[in-house]
Formats: C-alpha cells, sequence, structure tokens
C-alpha cells in the first residue's frame, strides 16, 4: 500500500512538472535572424522589447542563413518572426520585378504575404540598401563615381560578394543585366569578411549594406546607383499570422520600434558590434534603454 502511494505521489510529482513546462513552452515565440551584424542585433531588439511589453517569452535564433533559409523556416514553422527587407522580399523570396517607390514595394510585398499567412508588421524606418563600394584611393585614382563608370572598369577587377549575393536577380546577375557589369572575378564570402577584403586590397569591390559601420571606417566609398538598379530594402518584422492572433499583444510591442531606427542609428549599432567588438545583446538592450523604450 506504501509502495502504490509512493509510486501515486511521484506520478502526480511529474505530471505536474510536465503541465508547467508545457504551459511555459506555449507562452512561447521564436524570433530568427539571417547570418550577419544587423541581423543579430535586431534579433535582440526583437527579443527584448516583447519580453519588456507581454508576458511572452522568446526563444533566439540568430544567424540561421542566408534568405532562403530564413523564409522556409518561417513558412514551415521553425520560427515565428524575422526581420525582413523590403526589396529582398520582392525580388528573392517572391520573384518579383523591380521596383523603385518604397512605399509602393511594401505595399506589394505586404499583399503577396497574406497568401502565405505571413503579416508585415511596421518598417524599423531604416533601408538597408545593397551598395557596391571601392577603397577610395582606388575609386579616386580610377575615375570611379557610378556603377556606368564602375562596369567600365570591371573586366580588371575583382568583386566579393555573399553567395546570396552573385546568385541573386537584385545582386550580380541584374547588375550584369542592366549595367553589363563583367568582373575578372566574382568571389563568394562570409559578408563580414568581404570588408576587410576590400580594405587590404584583397579584392577591389564588395557587395556593402548601406548601413554598414565598416564603410566609413575602412575608408570605403559606395558608389552612385546611377541607373537606380537597386530597389528600396527598409527592413520590418514579418510575423506567422497563427502566432500574431495567438499572441496579439506582440505586434504592438514590435511597432513600437517603428521609425525608431534611421540609417544613421543602425550604422552606429552595427560598428558597435563589427568594430568596437561589443556584445550584440547588450548593444540592443542598451539602445532599447536610451530610446526610453524598455526599463
Amino acid at each position: 500500500m506504501k509502495k502504490f502511494s509512493l509510486f501515486l505521489v511521484i506520478v502526480l510529482i511529474l505530471s505536474s512538472l510536465v503541465g508547467c513546462g508545457s504551459a511555459k513552452q506555449e507562452n512561447k515565440i521564436v524570433v530568427g535572424g539571417k547570418n550577419f551584424t544587423e541581423q543579430e542585433i535586431l534579433v535582440y531588439l526583437m527579443k527584448e522589447i516583447i519580453e519588456a511589453k507581454t508576458d511572452v517569452k522568446v526563444e533566439t535564433k540568430p544567424y540561421l542563413g542566408g534568405t532562403n533559409v530564413i523564409s522556409t523556416a518561417l513558412e514551415s514553422g521553425d520560427i515565428d518572426v524575422y526581420a525582413e527587407y523590403t526589396g529582398t522580399a520582392l525580388m528573392s523570396v517572391l520573384k518579383q520585378e523591380r521596383m523603385t517607390d518604397s512605399q509602393a514595394v511594401y505595399d506589394k510585398v505586404k499583399t503577396m504575404y497574406e497568401e502565405k499567412d505571413l503579416a508585415w508588421l511596421k518598417p524599423f524606418g531604416f533601408n538597408n540598401t545593397y551598395a557596391l563600394a571601392m577603397r577610395k584611393a582606388q575609386a579616386d585614382e580610377l575615375g570611379i563615381k557610378t556603377y556606368s563608370d564602375l562596369a567600365k572598369a570591371a573586366p580588371d577587377l575583382i568583386l566579393a560578394g555573399t553567395q546570396e549575393f552573385l546568385e541573386r536577380q537584385d545582386g550580380y546577375k541584374g547588375l550584369k543585366d542592366v549595367y553589363a557589369m563583367n568582373f575578372k572575378s566574382a568571389k563568394g564570402m562570409d559578408p563580414g569578411l568581404t570588408y576587410a577584403a576590400v580594405r587590404d586590397k584583397q579584392i577591389d569591390v564588395n557587395s556593402a549594406f548601406a548601413t554598414d559601420g565598416r564603410i566609413p571606417a575602412f575608408d570605403l566609398v559606395v558608389l552612385e546607383d546611377d541607373k537606380s538598379f537597386f530597389p528600396p530594402y527598409y527592413a520590418a518584422p514579418v510575423i506567422r499570422k497563427d502566432a500574431l492572433e495567438k499572441y496579439p499583444k506582440v505586434a504592438d510591442a514590435l511597432n513600437s520600434l517603428s521609425g525608431k531606427l534611421d540609417d544613421t542609428k543602425m550604422a552606429q549599432l552595427n560598428a558597435q558590434v563589427d568594430l568596437e567588438k561589443k556584445d550584440a545583446k547588450e548593444v540592443a538592450r542598451e539602445w532599447l534603454k536610451s530610446e526610453g523604450l524598455i526599463d
């Protein structure tokens, strides 16, 4: 009888623990990020603001991979939310034609994502467009100021970009079509390594992000996209509708970041991680505090 009572007690305790664990697991969303610094910062900005303004816990998955990896993870439910860029969504995910009006691009991707049961929330405020950068000294020496200038010199120059950039229609493939830009060599590299490579003269041109703090720090110059090839790339949270229906307050929390980050501010946060070697979690938390968004 005593053995049975002890067994019953153990069963009840285990059931209680499992029940508590399940409840905790239920009250949670997963925030993912692509494989570069800015995305890691955005992951922790979203985590901190959600946990500060709701009772929802956040699991983070930064550095998941490129656009194809993370967009698939969102659609499959492996993650619930991540920050996407309007131009990337338009051309790389949805395979639409290039557009240049920022509001029109946002409206189009928002509408088309609705069909995937995914919702675009309000943009953070910055436009992290792709850019082509060179050492300022070399650009001056060769008289290169625009992409058209670069196209003429490209057969003697080496380009480096992510493998994704080299294969995307809003990347090197499209540049070849619009500018007849054909480099002597095009190397696929980790996005963070391309800046040091161009600085150290291992390559001549890199596919840069406009909000990257290493551009001024490494004395690089961003060339003028004189044919407006790149679409706008405004960043915004994209969230699964089922997660939004379950945790509606998450939308309010994330939308409180809307318009708070311009290009300069985002570049400064990126530089704190890339150049000052600060932890992305701390950079995100301190910025939110400085803006009065969290305590």
